[in-house]
């Protein structure tokens, strides 16, 4: 099996022009400065000493939320460096992150001259309201167009998209989820709203303007959207925010549902649905469940917890690997 990995590197646009409510600029611009060329260097060489060389699919990954906002005299210099490791064959290409409202036939042709395969767009959402009561800046039909210059570039499109902003509910985040699958997008985030010190979002909270998501919402909003992208053949390549220092010490996050093993509660959901609607329950029988080797922790649980429900409706609980099975297929012997 080939397994991928991101090679890091935060390029911050410190003059973005945009006050999105949950983006703590302010803090960014004071305490975090655009790495040298050097540095960006010695980034990669340091994680590619690290990474294995064989059955690897190594990406560069430009990060930072508006890759292409910066001065193009910059984005070709980052973008050499990344180019260098290509050419040498130790990483395979070179993925960025950028605004819908920042991608232009004149941008992608000046990416077009390096190995860039993906370009991440921050959708974040796809209702107008939601857009503008969180500062955005930029129209779902942004989205729509931008995705469309990109695919027909070439390139693989990623999307972002956010749960929870100012004026959000269920409903529009599932409408979100539909607009998004339309696109066709190669891969895509999921990502909770957190409410991040120093930011406006931080203000609206103190202020009783805004209320976070609880935890248990996040993760059953995050359920049902993680099952749409799904059933569309999407490749959901993170659910939550990655733990991090900051955020687990509680040093800038101020509210909201943060969990450092996200993505595992909301696939521990998807599989106790899974197990309520196809089970047939009985105090009187045991059961053995057959699942994937990679969905054995999530059918389980996070903390075990979908076993210890099962167990309250059969008289013994076993779930093993059946190495034959592949994603969520499972099947049940009872006795």
């Amino acid at each position: 099996m080939i397994k991928h990995f991101t090679i890091p590197i935060f390029i911050p646009e410190l003059a973005c022009p945009f006050q999105c409510v949950f983006c703590d600029q302010r803090k960014i611009s004071g305490s975090i400065k655009v790495p040298d060329l050097k540095e960006v260097d010695d980034i990669i060489q340091k994680h590619l000493s690290t990474l294995p060389t064989e059955k690897a699919q190594i990406e560069i990954g430009f990060f930072g939320g508006n890759f292409t906002g910066i001065p193009e005299s910059d984005q070709h210099n980052f973008l050499k460096i990344a180019q260098k490791y290509v050419d040498s064959g130790r990483v395979d290409s070179i993925r960025l992150s950028t605004r819908p409202d920042y991608i232009s036939d004149s941008i992608l042709s000046l990416l077009n001259e390096y190995s860039v395969k993906t370009i991440e767009l921050g959708a974040q959402s796809m209702n107008e309201g939601v857009l503008i009561k969180s500062g955005r800046g930029h129209t779902a039909q942004d989205v729509i167009d931008s995705s469309k210059l990109i695919q027909e570039a070439g390139f693989n499109l990623g999307l972002q998209i956010m749960l929870g902003l100012p004026g959000d509910t269920k409903e529009k985040c599932l409408e979100t989820a539909e607009q998004i699958v339309a696109l066709q997008p190669h891969d895509i985030r999921i990502y909770p709203t957190l409410v991040i010190k120093g930011t406006e979002l931080a203000e609206l909270f103190k202020n009783g303007i805004y209320e976070p998501l609880s935890l248990q919402t996040a993760v059953l909003w995050s359920k049902d959207i993680y099952s749409i992208f799904d059933k569309a053949g999407l490749n959901i390549i993170r659910v939550g925010l990655h733990p991090s220092e900051e955020l687990t010490d509680s040093k800038s996050l101020l509210a909201g549902p943060y969990h450092p093993s996200f993505r595992e509660l909301v696939l521990t959901e998807l599989w106790k649905d899974r197990f309520l609607e196809r089970l047939e329950f009985s105090k009187s029988k045991s059961i053995i469940i057959y699942v994937a080797a990679s969905e054995l922790n999530y059918a389980i649980g996070y903390n075990s917890t979908n076993k210890k429900l099962l167990e309250q409706k059969f008289e013994a609980v076993k779930i093993k690997i059946d190495q034959k099975l592949i994603n969520y297929s499972f099947y049940a012997d009872y006795y």
